[in-house]
């Protein structure tokens, strides 16, 4: 959809600098025009201050945005009824159904910051009551709208359209979500905040498949699944990362057994929990029952605001840091485990501060993360993980932070602080290191390979970990491999005694779990 009309100038008569200074305005409480007739020469700037409207003028888009995004800053709202893309000067203007569509669209984008293609935007009422756009100046733009209109109606798209798929009738009411980049933990309870500004969200599964998190999600009719498609496949839930991917499921129907973090029936709250699985709260669980628009407005004005975002497919639910961001590790091999060793393996999924081994305990140790979502996530893949031979329990500790020993004691070494370390992953913003976070596989991606560095010396350097390497392939720059052991915890092994291992040259052989397989 981005194609439809990111090559073609709005406006094919005369420039939006034309248009903007000629022909938009009547007067301030007239109509916007762009018919090309004689009008007042007003400066597009709306007052901040001005009274509600249903047209919503949008600044400082960036370059080659196309109309499909601009529309799904409103189409979590209400109905999108016109719309004016000005390109040259990296404005439109958004024409809702409603004033009271355009009042909790103003005001949720108040609390969190609209964002198209990472970029902030900015968005205020218009002074005009309504958007008067001609064809001939604005076909691609209605073209596009025509479509949406016919998805959000429930019938199809004009014919004109029927080649983007993205506006073909939905087949399904259930859509098929897989999570890419998860840098952050993504629940069953977000998932469900996201997805119902589209419509009624009935029935949720997650189940983790070739080492991505996956959910089904089911919404009472296929349009709503349509509008909730076409706004948020490709959209990140936190800033960077969390990318939504989605698409129709060939069910029509999912059966869920029981409420808990990995599914919910929200039509049967009295579901069991099932074995081993936390209960949903029976508040929660009526709660969930009702309208899940007013399980958005009970949450917290910020929490509502923030999902609201997510859903028009902005970067939501962001700063929401989980407190506490110290992990308690038990039942580790006290004879192998070490501070550093301890670093380097929660290191993957986040930057270590500190770490202490217990001294009366030396099967336990606390490790202090950057923040409570790191902790959350490396808690999340390595629980029940093998590290020296042994399981691995980890969970949440109730300290909030690692105490160093005095001043002058000596604990043998067993606390160390990693605060200034220079081998933190994410301590860059934005870092594509965020973007290439999975769960612990036998397969490894290698990176800062020397030229001079060939697969046997590779294949001779991992086995000496002890393990067995099953395959290996170079990338065609050959400054990056995949490594496969032959199990996970050999994987594991090879990437704590591997990461920066100095390969000469001055390259630091850097490591990581892959997704991939060979």
């Amino acid at each position: 959809m981005d194609g439809i009309a990111s090559d073609v100038a709005v406006g094919v008569k005369r420039s939006s600098d034309e248009l903007l200074s000629g022909s938009l305005y009547n007067s301030p409480n007239s109509s916007v025009t762009a018919n090309g007739g004689d009008t007042k020469k007003l400066r597009v700037e709306d007052s901040m201050d001005s009274p509600p409207s249903r047209v919503i003028h949008i600044r400082k888009l960036p370059n080659e945005v196309s109309e499909t995004e601009v529309i799904a800053l409103g189409l979590p709202f209400g109905k999108v009824t016109n719309i004016l893309m000005l390109k040259g000067k990296n404005q439109a203007f958004l024409e809702l159904g409603t004033e009271e569509a355009a009042v909790t669209m103003v005001n949720y984008y108040t609390a969190v910051t609209p964002q198209v293609r990472n970029v902030p935007v900015f968005i205020q009422y218009s002074n005009h009551k309504e958007l008067k756009t001609d064809s001939a100046l604005n076909q691609r733009a209605q073209a596009v709208l025509q479509a949406v209109s016919a998805v959000q109606e429930g019938g199809s798209p004009s014919s004109d359209m029927a080649g983007e798929s993205v506006l073909t009738p939905a087949p399904s009411p259930v859509l098929r979500i897989i999570i890419d980049n998860m840098f952050y933990p993504v629940t069953l309870d977000v998932l469900q905040q996201i997805f119902s500004k589209f419509g009624t969200v009935m029935k949720i599964i997650t189940f983790t498949k070739n080492n991505q998190f996956q959910a089904l999600l089911q919404f009472s009719d296929p349009v709503n699944a349509q509008q909730a498609k076409l706004s948020l496949d490709g959209q990140n839930i936190y800033n960077s990362c969390c990318t939504l991917r989605i698409d129709f499921s060939k069910l029509v129907n999912l059966n869920v057994k029981y409420n808990n973090d990995k599914s919910r029936d929200y039509t049967r709250p009295e579901l069991p929990a099932g074995d081993g699985q936390p209960p949903v709260d029976p508040s929660v669980a009526a709660a969930l029952s009702k309208d899940s628009t007013s399980l958005l407005g009970a949450i917290s004005p910020l929490s509502a605001a923030a999902a609201a975002a997510a859903a028009a497919g902005r970067v939501a639910l962001s700063g929401h840091s989980t407190p506490g961001g110290v992990l308690l590790v038990s039942n580790l091999n006290d004879e192998m485990v070490t501070p550093q060793s301890l670093f380097t393996l929660f290191g993957v999924y986040g930057d270590v501060q500190r770490v202490k081994i217990l001294y009366n305990k030396k099967d336990s140790a606390l490790i202090q993360m950057s923040d409570g979502n790191q902790a959350q996530l490396a808690m999340s893949h390595l629980n029940g993980q093998k590290m020296y031979g042994k399981i691995i329990r980890v969970t949440l500790s109730k300290h909030q932070t690692v105490q160093l020993p005095r001043e002058g004691l000596d604990d043998q070494g067993l606390t160390k602080d990693f605060t200034s370390s220079p081998l933190h992953r994410f301590k860059k913003p934005g870092s594509k290191n965020f973007q290439n976070i999975f769960p612990p596989s036998a397969t490894l991606h290698l990176s800062n390979i020397p030229d001079n560095v060939t697969e046997e010396d590779l294949r001779l350097l991992f086995s000496n970990s002890g393990g067995t390497v099953k395959a290996f392939k170079f990338f065609q720059d050959r400054k990056m491999a995949l490594l496969q052991m032959s199990t996970v915890e050999e994987a594991i092994q090879a990437l704590i005694d591997l990461h920066n291992y100095d390969m000469g040259r001055g390259h630091r052989l850097r490591v990581s779990f892959s997704k991939s397989t060979i």
